[in-house]
């Protein structure tokens, strides 16, 4: 079996789809490795480190890709529209693992069908137990959430923690965290170290005591809705415009008194809800931040622009996209273990490749396209 990793085309993307710790492991179990010259040298690693583990670099994309069963990107394959047309250079059969942003780009997903390719959406990874080991949202918003924090420091003008000084006494930062899933609970954990007096918000109940355990207050509407709020999957649903109008109050009356705000909360498949309004924004301080992490998919706050940093009236508004791409190493060497864990249980020693078990939730969970079909619940026509 052939393993095809080329390097990632999109903007800003410094990640890799495998380290040289998975290179290492998939060579191990009999398969040919090739790795598109300069794919990791954005996370600092270089050709030598993959040919020292017994992959094969390649020129370019087409020799990359040429021939292979399974490829292994980061993010979905660039098309003809974009410039650069990935998906014509896999061949017919093959098994593409990546993160495909299916439920946002449902066009490509039928791409992939009538392309016939096998297409594994590793954002759609089911939220249970033994799928943690496999879940890129976890692992990536996990580096988001610490990195969040460090952008709010670099652009806050004063320091976090409280000082005791012989001129004086130095005020901690307040930083207020808003979501409280992966990326919220790293960046709670991430302010605290740093020395800052932190509180957070979620319309999760569940997450109170998450808040609580790291140090953090939690704030939140406390009402029957509020108490019903998460999926089965984890996630928080769409809550009614009455429970809005009661968060947005009590949100409104908090981040007046934060200096730092950083805005977590995305919907899967939905445009971000707006948390953060511009008539919260008037109410802030000069010289207070937001950090905005969900400005790819519309942003928490509409003052957010994709990577700029807004100044409104003292304000800094920090909205950079694709922030696990900010901490590249560990954010590749994490992906790549994901894709491992994913991959691995589905090796087939004798065969000699990788044969699915569609009955295994981690597989019926993630695959979008098979056989020449669209085959994902959320995805199949009328959902």
């Amino acid at each position: 079996m052939k393993i095809g990793i080329p390097k990632e085309r999109r903007p800003g993307e410094k990640r890799v789809a495998a380290s040289p710790e998975t290179v290492k492991k998939f060579v191990g179990l009999g398969c040919t490795v090739t790795v598109e010259t300069g794919a990791g040298l954005a996370a600092d690693i270089p050709d030598s480190d993959y040919q020292a583990v017994g992959a094969t670099i390649a020129a370019d994309p087409a020799t990359t890709l040429q021939d292979a069963d399974l490829v292994l990107k980061v993010q979905r394959p660039m098309t003809a529209a974009e410039g650069n047309d990935e998906l014509k250079l896999l061949k017919r059969g093959a098994i593409l693992v990546a993160g495909l942003a299916a439920l946002q780009q449902r066009d490509q997903v039928k791409a992939y069908a009538e392309a016939g390719i096998t297409a594994f959406a590793m954002e759609l990874m089911p939220r249970i137990t033994r799928a943690q080991s496999m879940d890129i949202l976890s692992s990536q918003s996990n580096l988001a959430g610490y990195k969040a924090v460090l952008d709010a420091a670099q652009h806050f003008g004063r320091a976090f923690p409280m000082m005791m000084t012989s001129a004086g006494t130095i005020a901690p930062a307040r930083v207020f965290v808003m979501g409280v899933g992966v990326a919220g609970l790293q960046a709670i954990a991430t302010a605290k170290r740093l020395g800052a007096v932190v509180s957070a918000t979620d319309v999760r109940p569940a997450t109170k005591e998450q808040v609580e355990s790291l140090g953090g207050k939690f704030i939140w509407v406390d009402d029957e809705e509020a108490r019903a709020s998460q999926t089965a999957g984890g996630y928080a649903k769409e809550m009614s415009d009455e429970y809005k109008r009661k968060q947005a109050a009590l949100i409104a009356e908090t981040i007046k008194k934060q200096d730092i705000v950083i805005t977590t909360a995305l919907i899967p498949g939905r445009p971000a809800p707006v948390l953060v309004t511009e008539e919260m924004v008037k109410t802030m301080r000069p010289g207070s931040v937001i950090v905005d992490l969900a400005v790819e998919t519309g942003g928490n706050c509409p003052l957010s622009k994709p990577d700029q940093v807004v100044d409104y009236n003292g304000v800094r508004i920090v909205a950079y996209t694709n922030y696990p791409s900010r901490v590249p190493v560990d954010a590749s060497n994490l992906f790549a273990k994901n894709l491992w864990n994913f991959l691995s249980p589905h090796w087939d020693k004798e065969a000699k490749t990788f044969k699915f078990n569609f009955e295994d939730e981690t597989v019926s969970g993630t695959c979008v396209a098979r056989d020449g079909a669209i085959v994902h619940p959320l995805l199949k026509e009328g959902a």
